[in-house]
């Protein structure tokens, strides 16, 4: 029986995971309904895709009994408020990167998952790449031995795109691209919470960091450090360095076809989407779907490879980082529930 999808939001984010969608089998992924907050949108995307059911609320997917899980590709300022909704709603939901404002936001998901026991997962979908998980293996079998320094950098000039540069829609380099970088160190790390956090940045008039360097250290002697920025373009691959040798995930680190391990070169091409895309190698995408299924499918209520625990100190390093740089958003205040 196919998994039944519903989109909360008709934008380019869930224009291309619809495009991933369709690069897997139609009787295991199905979407059956959009949701906008304007029907009309939601009706032309409902269109341009071929789905059943377009909605212009999301309070209307929420209560829609053909849903299996919901993919909530909104504006992060607005993943709080509808990852309650669904959740709550009794719906499973995978919730695009970064999962919340804030971690007392991202506890808040968390609980209501679990209140409601429903399966809920950050779509950080590196996670789920053949390549991140080839590094993962590596790792349990030592391949390079003990790892002593990780380096991730990730830099797209974006200044011209709101999104990215005003406070009130969530921008900054840290919440949009930045967490790549720190998901990574943490996956090489196995969720460990580091030792220590230093971070230095360069803000724009806005408010929103532009630029960062973070230096993270971890127990035994090893060390992590992180670039990124929405100004210029940078490096954008990551290396993990240990005492037997050391592996390199292509450009683009979030999204990579190529791994090299010991100067030794893998490609794991992605299929063709049948359909434009917004972002590099987003039929990648369907890896975070399929993951999702899986996870359904064993009855597991988050997912091994983005563990609830991972996303929670991710998010505590990022509001950790924007303390240090001198970021904050109007959510910071907000009294959540998880606080009170």
């Amino acid at each position: 029986m196919a998994t039944r999808w519903g989109l909360c939001g008709a934008g380019k984010i869930s224009h291309d995971f619809s495009v991933a969608l369709r690069t897997l089998p139609p009787q295991d992924h199905q979407i059956r309904a959009v949701a906008s907050r304007s029907l009309e949108r939601a009706q032309d995307f409902a269109k341009r895709h071929g789905i059943l059911e377009a909605y212009g609320s999301y309070e209307e997917l929420a209560n829609d009994p053909n849903i299996d899980v919901v993919y909530v590709g909104v504006l992060h300022t607005e993943h709080w408020r509808a990852g309650l909704l669904f959740l709550n709603a009794g719906k499973n939901v995978l919730c695009e990167k970064p999962f919340a404002m804030n971690s007392g936001q991202v506890k808040d998901l968390v609980n209501a998952a679990r209140t409601n026991k429903v399966f809920l997962m950050e779509a950080v979908w590196s996670r789920c790449f053949p390549t991140y998980v080839e590094v993962g293996r590596r790792l349990r079998e030592g391949a390079l031995g003990e790892v002593k320094l990780v380096k991730a950098y990730f830099g797209s000039p974006q200044l011209d795109i709101p999104r990215s540069v005003e406070r009130e829609l969530g921008g900054g380099a840290l919440l949009d691209i930045g967490v790549y970088c720190l998901q990574f160190i943490l996956m090489v790390f196995d969720g460990e919470r580091p030792e220590s956090v230093h971070a230095t940045g360069v803000l724009l008039d806005s408010g929103v960091d532009e630029s960062v360097v973070v230096v993270m250290k971890f127990s035994r002697k090893r060390m992590a450090t992180c670039t990124f920025s929405i100004a210029v373009r940078l490096p954008n691959d990551a290396v993990i360095t240990g005492t037997k040798g050391s592996i390199q995930l292509c450009r683009p680190m979030h999204c990579p076809t190529r791994l090299v391990v010991n100067d030794k070169v893998s490609e794991y091409p992605l299929p063709e989407p049948d359909l434009p895309l917004n972002f590099t190698n987003s039929t990648g995408l369907r890896y975070e779907a399929e993951e999702v299924r899986q996870c359904l499918l064993q009855g597991l209520k988050e997912s091994p490879r983005m563990p609830l625990a991972d996303s929670i100190l991710l998010t505590e390093i990022m509001d950790e980082i924007r303390k240090q740089v001198g970021v904050v958003f109007s959510q910071d205040s907000q009294k959540c529930s998880s606080e009170t």
